[in-house]
């Protein structure tokens, strides 16, 4: 399911951190790796000389050759791809021409504006590619541990999108002997809006609860009856933020010391969008966790 992993670099920190998270990843799995700078067309057009142009190439080739030396360190031989273009294009254009089975990027690169907002790069990847995106971010200290992936969480609410991510989920849950956490949250202000939330009968709230559990137990079983040997936990959980089930999410990762997430990219709220689903968005912007997002297969 992991054989051709291609990391995205920009010459960030945080996407340091992502390549070191990638190449381990590459070696549990013993995947090929490409890692890939794209120098940005907007930075081109602003050259005036040769000189200009080839100094945008030659910190693009400095970039490629620090994350070669990294990968040495893990034992991993790389391949290394320079290109120029709009790099969240030319990243998801070059993964599918590839037929990667992954793109691991940092969650902000040298584009990000603040530590609780999205890099746009990142963003606009995981709005064109069909294949999964493990976005890291900079607060990930995995590069501090051997081993990060104790505890997976597997997100759905039931629908085709949320199930698309159960299998990469479990491949690493596989790999790791991670214990899995297979999640529902009861978004109450969803279920009611903003201003009835207070007024829900209790059964309403029983009904979705129910739902809820069913969700979770059909994740359950597929896991179980495909990897009986790993140990899975389900757990259905309201809120009632005006964050949505996002902060469910956050509050189970923190409070149960999930180490990786694994979501669909559009839930049932959202199928229809071309955009990626707000509950997806909100997840990476605050957790910080590895967050690996698949989306379904049309």
């Amino acid at each position: 399911m992991y054989d051709h992993i291609v990391i995205a670099v920009d010459g960030s920190d945080e996407a340091r951190q992502a390549a070191r998270r990638g190449l381990k990843l590459a070696r549990a799995f013993d995947a090929t790796v490409t890692v890939l700078y794209v120098v940005p067309q907007r930075a081109v057009r602003l050259t005036k000389t040769s000189a200009e142009k080839t100094q945008l190439h030659e910190r693009g080739e400095m970039t490629l050759t620090e994350i070669e030396g990294l990968a040495s360190e893990f034992d991993q031989t790389v391949t290394t791809k320079l290109l120029e273009g709009k790099p969240a294009v030319r990243i998801s254009e070059f993964a599918d021409e590839q037929d990667a089975d992954l793109i691991v990027v940092g969650r902000r690169g040298l584009t990000g504006l603040g530590r609780r907002l999205l890099g746009g790069v990142t963003e606009r990847i995981l709005h064109r590619s069909d294949v999964p995106v493990l976005v890291i971010s900079g607060d990930d200290n995995e590069g501090e541990r051997e081993t990060d992936h104790s505890r997976v969480l597997i997100t759905t609410d039931g629908s085709e999108n949320a199930q698309a991510a159960v299998p990469y989920g479990t491949a690493i849950a596989q790999r790791y002997g991670s214990d899995v956490h297979v999640l529902n949250v009861v978004d109450i202000q969803a279920a009611a809006g903003p201003f009835n939330a207070g007024g829900l009968e209790e059964e309403f709230l029983e009904r979705l609860d129910a739902r809820g559990q069913d969700a979770v137990d059909s994740v359950a079983s597929n896991i179980e009856e495909s990897t009986p040997n790993l140990t899975v936990e389900t757990a259905v959980e309201r809120t009632a933020s005006f964050k949505g089930a996002a902060a469910g999410v956050r509050e189970y990762v923190e409070e149960n010391e999930i180490d990786f997430v694994v979501m669909g990219s559009h839930g049932r709220s959202n199928l229809k969008r071309q955009l990626l689903g707000s509950v997806a968005s909100t997840v990476l912007r605050t957790v910080d966790v590895p967050v690996l997002v698949v989306k379904r297969s049309d």
